[in-house]
């Protein structure tokens, strides 16, 4: 297999977020492959060497925060959002080619900004540098702006049916569920692959060290709280109050750990999870600035923990989330474990649950059945031993790195040999 200059495009590839996991995960089976990766983004954490940073591409800039304020708060737009949209999207398409450019680059993977419109401009700078050099290209789909109630009402419909994704037929769309599948096919007439989210199950996760065995302390939470694990991002959709009433029925000292931020969303949900959390007299550690994809240090010296660290030190972990696109805590729960009570989502539903995996579930609410269920397991250690052990087995047979080098690196190399850029 010929051996490539690989292009990563998104607008943030840095942090614990789910599109930024998985396409570290996707980058290192590609460079075991022999492949070497590059990188651009408005925000990076991977080699200073590889990477091209575009401030303008981030979702946070003041300037596409502006333009996604007129864009899908209502359904008329200024004429000034499209000058500037269109300003944007050649701004943008040059530092692309700047990027392909400087590293050679030979096939560019483009991690959910097709799919998502978290920025516009992006996304059709994207589509109008594939369309007119025919670099070839892999669009990354881990959301769609129709799963999203942030973009029913918009002014960018234009936009959405342009970039979101593009309709091209030498563009290679890989999604990570089967729904995704269908309705990419239903909306655009193209056809995508599927690859689901992996975790790597070939190699178990090191045991717990003295710094993992201090999270527990440094925190703040007791020898004998029940740590609730909650790893998700605090977006409404994450349905987080739900992990409060658990700790609230169970009626048994628990502290509930999130460990990401509210992302692109926004504070209000965060602030009303800790009202709730308060009326309903139940310990919540919002502790985002204590934990990365990988240890570190805080500015003033605080230690940082590592996801690892939180699953180690978790006595369950929860998910209730209403949607998702694929599931990465469900997979991390797995990896690590650890129990997981967590709410039937769709695609849980569709591609994950038949598969056999024993979890905790409840669908609208939590009612006294899973309560008990939850209080079974905590006080039987060796039920939970059995779970997750039968569940790590069907994760190294479902959703293993090896899956994902099958699926992936055929694809690269069909994606390599169909086109040609033409810069």
């Amino acid at each position: 297999m010929a051996q490539r200059h690989i292009g990563f495009v998104s607008t943030r590839l840095a942090g614990t977020d789910g599109v930024s996991l998985e396409s570290a995960k996707w980058s290192r089976i590609l460079e075991q492959a022999g492949h070497t990766c590059f990188y651009l983004a408005g925000e990076l954490d991977r080699p200073p060497e590889r990477c091209y940073v575009v401030p303008e591409a981030h979702f946070k800039h003041p300037l596409i925060q502006r333009l996604n304020a007129d864009l899908f708060d209502n359904i008329y737009r200024s004429p000034s959002t499209s000058e500037t949209v269109s300003a944007l999207r050649r701004r943008l398409k040059q530092q692309l080619r700047d990027f392909v450019e400087r590293f050679r680059i030979e096939l560019l993977v483009v991690e959910n900004a097709l799919s998502l419109p978290m920025n516009v401009p992006l996304g059709l700078a994207l589509t109008e540098f594939i369309t007119e050099t025919r670099i070839p290209a892999i669009a990354h789909h881990h959301d769609f702006y129709w799963e999203r109630s942030r973009y029913a009402l918009n002014a960018a419909e234009d936009y959405l049916k342009a970039a979101f994704p593009p309709a091209m037929s030498f563009l290679h769309h890989v999604v990570i569920n089967s729904y995704a599948a269908e309705q990419v096919a239903l909306r655009t007439g193209m056809r995508s692959t599927l690859i689901p989210n992996v975790m790597p199950f070939e190699t178990p996760p090191p045991p717990p060290d003295e710094v993992s065995a201090s999270l527990r302390a440094e925190l703040g939470i007791g020898a004998g709280e029940v740590l609730l694990l909650q790893p998700t991002r605090i977006v409404p959709r994450k349905r987080i109050e739900r992990a409060i009433e658990l700790a609230r029925k169970l009626e048994r000292p628990c502290c509930l750990l999130i460990t990401h931020s509210s992302g692109d969303e926004g504070d209000a949900y965060r602030r009303y999870l800790a009202e709730y959390a308060e009326l309903l007299g139940v310990k919540v550690l919002f502790a985002a600035e204590r934990f990365n994809h990988v240890r570190g240090t805080t500015a003033d010296g605080r230690r940082i923990f590592s996801l690892a660290d939180a699953y180690h030190a978790a006595d369950l972990v929860t998910y209730p989330s209403t949607l998702e696109g694929f599931g990465n805590a469900f997979l991390e729960a797995i990896y690590y474990r650890k129990p997981l009570f967590m709410s039937r989502y769709e695609i849980f539903k569709i591609d994950i649950q038949p598969k056999g995996f024993q979890v905790l579930a409840f669908d609208d609410f939590i009612d006294d059945r899973t309560v008990a269920a939850v209080r079974e397991l905590l006080d039987h250690p060796e039920q939970v031993q059995a779970m997750v052990e039968t569940n790590y087995e069907l994760g190294r047979r479902h959703f293993s790195f090896e899956v994902l080098r099958r699926r992936l690196c055929p694809l690269v190399t069909q994606s390599c040999e169909a086109g040609s850029c033409q810069l």
